[in-house]
């Protein structure tokens, strides 16, 4: 580790932006018009050059640049949030009102953006209150309503699979800036059971919590389980080896969403059992080099700030992964780098920007060896 952070953590997204724009070409070329071929592919292309460059110009700025600017952040986050709730701005899809519409920019997902605000206001709050992190108000409250608000917002737009990986995301900062444990167990038991209320009283979420209890049962197959249920057919399909690249048979109109949240399915089944492990493989490496480099950090507000970046990308990618393989209820949420959509990419890859800005600050010892004189031998005193 060390200084090779930087290179390893950009092996492992290059990996992931690769392979999403191969398996992207792969499956949303049967859902597109005759005369569109390859243009949800083109438009990723472009989305990723837009992160690349928006990656390049955070790794080169100071990230304590932003410190001084967090709430600014916060407020413009939040109120992008809110126009979601707007009518005539916000823009429903599937019953989940997660986009707004903007010129120029045209669909947009203020979540993406709402997330990388959320971890440098906490990053802030907890760098500037150092001898005051143990205490009930200002390790604990103050820095908990910095993210119940947005997380409050997402939520409510029924988009409850952000609003929970944001939740842990930053669960994981307020733990690792030293917010005590038993104020943390109480919020985490308080928002567990208010998830479950809130998806108990919607019987679409609610028929996918029954369906993935019970996902052998032929009638779950057919209706809320189906996503997951074709997901575990294209895995079977590939086997170790794969079917080979866009000869994957459920993204013909079987698995739905194949170019977007169920994206890892797909690649299980074209390119086989190594590719898949690839992936995980992947985020692993951007889990323990953004670690690293948190660990590099010159200051608390560098160390806080990397930890809060990498739970906001490997969260997410942990739990879609979980979906896909039937380890957790279907949630609707991307596959980082990997799946289809423009904000999700370009913000992520904003975000491994600013862990290389991070990185870039680090402060690294050098070894200094012992002298020897070569003259003298070691002997043994009788």
């Amino acid at each position: 580790m060390g200084r090779r952070n930087a290179i390893l953590l950009a092996i492992g997204v290059a990996g992931l932006v690769v392979i999403g724009l191969v398996m992207v070409a792969s499956t949303s070329v049967w859902i597109e018009a005759p005369g569109e071929r390859y243009s949800h592919v083109k438009r990723q292309l472009v989305f990723a050059l837009i992160g690349l460059f928006a990656a390049g110009a955070l790794a080169t700025i100071d990230y304590r640049v932003w410190r001084q600017w967090w709430l600014p952040i916060l407020v413009i986050s939040s109120f992008l949030l809110a126009l979601c709730y707007v009518p005539g701005v916000g823009v429903e899809v599937n019953g989940e009102t997660r986009w707004i519409r903007m010129p120029l920019i045209g669909r947009f997902q203020p979540s993406e953006p709402a997330k990388i605000a959320m971890i440098i206001a906490l990053a802030a709050w907890f760098s500037s209150c150092q001898t005051e992190v143990l205490k009930f108000w200002k390790g604990f409250v103050l820095p908990g309503i910095l993210v119940v608000i947005p997380v409050g917002l997402v939520f409510f737009e029924k988009d409850m699979g952000t609003a929970a990986a944001m939740a842990g995301a930053g669960f994981v900062v307020m733990f690792a800036a030293g917010t005590r444990v038993w104020y943390l167990m109480p919020s985490a038991v308080a928002g567990l059971a208010g998830l479950y209320f809130m998806v108990k009283s919607s019987p679409n979420r609610w028929n996918r919590i029954m369906a993935f209890m019970d996902l052998d049962n032929p009638e779950h197959q057919q209706n809320f389980g189906y996503q997951q249920y074709h997901g575990l057919i294209a895995f079977g399909h590939g086997g170790i080896d794969g079917l080979g690249l866009g000869e994957g048979h459920e993204k013909h109109g079987t698995l739905p969403f194949a170019h977007t949240d169920f994206i890892l399915p797909i690649i299980g089944e074209e390119l086989g059992l190594w590719f898949t492990l690839g992936v995980i493989f992947c985020f692993v490496m951007i889990t323990v080099y953004g670690i690293a480099i948190a660990m590099y950090a010159p200051d608390r507000f560098g160390r806080i700030l990397a930890i809060g970046l990498t739970a906001s990308i490997v969260l997410p990618a942990m739990m879609n992964i979980g979906v896909t393989t039937a380890v957790l209820p279907n949630t609707g949420l991307p596959l980082p780098f990997v799946s289809y959509g423009g904000t999700n990419l370009v913000f992520t890859l904003a975000a491994v920007g600013l862990l290389l800005s991070v990185h870039r600050q680090a402060r690294f010892s050098k070894k200094t060896e012992m002298p020897i004189d070569r003259d003298e031998r070691p002997s043994v005193r009788v």
